[in-house]
């Protein structure tokens, strides 16, 4: 491992976490977070309707974690294959088409909800075609990002991407789910329907110009050497792979903590016996947190540096899960959850604009890509873990097994990345594209 000097240590902290000036985000990004906002409202609605409806039709741990893992295993199955579709095509386009998909796909639920033919099956097979959509737009909306802001902003735009990602789909849109399935189930699908038109009419009318990534040149070995590319730089990079494996571990493990928690929470036969409408907000609880987080972030980094605060926030967020198990009332949990969404947010915005500092813009799909393939990849297997888990040994195995897993695997990234090291791979980044522009 080479060495960086102090002066070029301090040079880089200052450029990349105190720009002397702050540079206008401009009204390409306002339209973009303005889509980001309809288009994780509508998720909120229904990824926080989806569980309610669930706990309707089944008790069943098994059943109920099959949602999550719906959700997830398109990640799995096609995170390598959508990066290299958003390198390649216009990533307004990606984001556009998936938006047009989930209207007809939630349409389509609309009128089987409101002819009272749901089945747990239906939910299933709704769910993983909406994860599918979810890889193109997600992938395609923050490859987007560095080509809206400018790079002295990227922790900015981040944070209120990401802020607005949790208000709307966890403070705002998980408790109108709530409220929408005490009304009618198809209420949880058509709203979210009728956003997504709203979403279309935004950024097909609104965000002008192209946003097709810069073509890097045809890699040697064709279409499968451009499928591995991703994987290649991710395994080879000395902060990425660790931070890739770490924040794997931990979405596995929150996967198989969250895919079975609604049952700890809601129900008279429940630990903590909540009812339906009450547990959304309590969630929206992770998403206050997470608000602060997102709007703190970019300053807490200044304050603190990039590696503490994740790493940091990592061991206390873990922590704090063994809080529903330990001490089962909603006060103390809200409380916990209120530090966890913090934490988690600084995180995430923390590791999205590392990555975005280290990979090249025309590589950013492909790289996240191969990162979602992992990192979201496991997340299915995690709920179908944590459903069969549950199913034999309980709730409580769960979320003390999860949390010992995700403090293994933080200890570990504790162990591996370094401030010295970011910076130093990070000027390597800069003089790499200066040479290649």
């Amino acid at each position: 491992m080479s060495t960086t000097t102090a002066a070029t240590t301090t040079a880089t902290t200052t450029a990349t976490t105190q720009p002397t000036r702050a540079e206008r985000l401009g009204r390409p990004f306002g339209i973009h977070l303005g889509g980001v906002g309809l288009a994780n409202l509508a998720d909120g609605i229904v990824l926080g309707g989806l569980p309610l409806i669930a706990v309707t039709l089944t008790r069943s741990p098994s059943e109920i974690s099959l949602l999550q893992v719906a959700f997830w295993l398109p990640w799995l199955l096609l995170g390598v294959s959508a990066g290299v579709v958003v390198d390649r095509l216009d990533r307004r386009h990606v984001q556009l088409a998936g938006a047009a998909v989930r209207v007809l796909l939630l349409g389509g639920m609309t009128w089987l909800a409101a002819t009272d033919r749901l089945t747990m099956a239906l939910l299933i097979a709704a769910v993983g075609i909406y994860g599918i959509t979810q890889v193109f737009v997600d992938l395609a909306g923050s490859s987007i990002i560095p080509q809206l802001a400018p790079q002295s902003r990227l922790s900015a735009a981040n944070g209120r991407v990401m802020g607005a990602e949790t208000v709307f789909n966890n403070f705002v849109g998980g408790p109108v789910g709530g409220l929408l399935f005490v009304v009618g189930a198809g209420w949880v699908f058509g709203v979210p329907a009728a956003l997504g038109v709203v979403f279309l009419l935004l950024i097909g009318l609104g965000l002008r110009g192209s946003y097709r990534a810069e073509r890097s040149p045809e890699p040697v070995g064709g279409k499968l050497h451009e499928l591995l590319e991703g994987f290649r730089f991710q395994v080879s990079h000395p902060v990425l792979r660790p931070l890739l494996l770490t924040g794997s571990a931990l979405n596995f493990a929150s996967t198989a903590y969250f895919a079975v928690f609604i049952l700890w929470m809601v129900g008279p036969e429940s630990r903590v016996g909540l009812t339906p409408e009450q547990y959304p907000l309590l969630l929206a609880v992770l998403a206050v947190g997470a608000v602060a987080g997102a709007l703190l972030a970019e300053r807490l980094v200044g304050l603190v540096g990039e590696v503490p605060l994740l790493i940091g926030g990592w061991f206390l967020n873990s922590a704090l899960l063994l809080v529903p198990f330990l001490v089962p009332h909603a006060g103390a949990i809200a409380a916990a959850f209120l530090v966890v969404g913090f934490t988690n947010m600084c995180g995430n915005v923390v590791g999205r604009t590392m990555r975005q500092r280290l990979v090249p813009v025309a590589k950013l799909g492909k790289v996240g890509g191969a990162g979602g393939m992992i990192g979201y990849g496991l997340m299915p297997l995690g709920a179908l873990l944590g459903g069969a888990v549950a199913e034999v040994w309980g709730l409580p195995t769960v979320f003390v097994g999860a949390v010992v897993l995700s403090l293994l695997a933080t200890a570990y990234a504790a162990t591996r990345v370094t401030t010295a090291l970011v910076q130093e791979h990070e000027i390597t980044a800069q003089t790499t594209s200066t040479q290649n522009a």
